[in-house]
């Protein structure tokens, strides 16, 4: 290679970790300053007034944020169990059971939240709730991130599916094992990073989850990120900025964690 082809590759790393790092600057520089000016004394939220940490304090005196709060624990706790439930079962049956009528409608109807807009999804469960006379409440919201979080944990164990091999089931049930035999000892027991993945990234997701919640809650049942949102929406103080740095904190960390289930269960194999 010529010295001149050398300098141009050089040229063009340069530019390319230069630009890398522009987009990262241009993604995270909000989030760092917002966690920053949490931590600030003064209540201007673009002033920094010396280290506190009263703002955490006063948000967690404040009663109204911590039912929000507790609410969306709930929502998300109920939510990921029952989507996680379902969204390995729909795995399963997408992946191991290749015949069956329908399929085909199945498998694209399960895609479908992943594909189309929030705000679409939301407009459509609220004018479901509405044709049937479901009074809107806790209980719609839950109902509403079940929808959306079966189709993230059904593509994230499926993946794992996919990487398994199912000589070891075909084994099992040579071996005079049940369906259910084979399931709880060996294909549970190989796909469970899969499923814990796909759990934190349900439980990751309705946390955060603020456009379907807010078209679907019903009075006195608003989540902690509508709750944040509502508001914004009169005047940003550092105690949202508080608040805001626990939301992210939690989400990186599940999000983290439900990374580190895959990466486990790809090393795995």
């Amino acid at each position: 290679m010529s010295s001149e082809g050398t300098a141009t590759g050089r040229t063009t790393d340069r530019v390319l970790t230069i630009s890398a790092w522009l987009v990262y600057l241009f993604l995270y520089a909000p989030i760092v300053v917002l966690v920053v000016f949490s931590f600030s004394a003064s209540a201007n939220v673009g002033t920094w007034g010396g280290f506190t940490l009263d703002w955490y304090h006063t948000m967690l005196q404040n009663e109204a944020m911590m039912t929000a709060l507790s609410k969306s624990v709930i929502v998300a706790l109920v939510s990921t169990i029952v989507s996680t439930i379902l969204g390995t079962a729909a795995a399963i049956a997408l992946e191991r059971y290749r015949r069956w009528a329908s399929k085909g409608a199945f498998d694209a109807l399960l895609y479908l939240p992943v594909i189309i807009p929030d705000v679409t999804m939301a407009v459509m469960l609220l004018m479901w709730f509405t044709t049937i006379a479901w009074q809107l409440s806790l209980t719609t919201i839950v109902i509403s991130h079940i929808a959306f979080n079966i189709s993230f944990v059904a593509i994230v164990v499926r993946a794992r599916l996919v990487n398994m091999d199912p000589a070891m089931e075909e084994a099992a049930r040579d071996l005079y094992a049940s369906r259910w035999q084979t399931f709880a000892k060996v294909t549970l027991p190989q796909i469970a990073p899969g499923v814990a993945g796909g759990a934190l990234l349900a439980l990751t997701l309705s946390l955060d989850d603020v456009v379907v919640t807010s078209f679907v809650q019903g009075p006195g049942s608003t989540t902690l990120p509508v709750f944040v949102f509502g508001l914004i929406k009169r005047q940003v103080t550092p105690e949202i900025n508080a608040v805001s740095t626990l939301m992210l904190v939690a989400s990186m960390v599940l999000v983290f964690v439900s990374l580190g289930f895959q990466r486990r269960a790809e090393a795995g194999d």
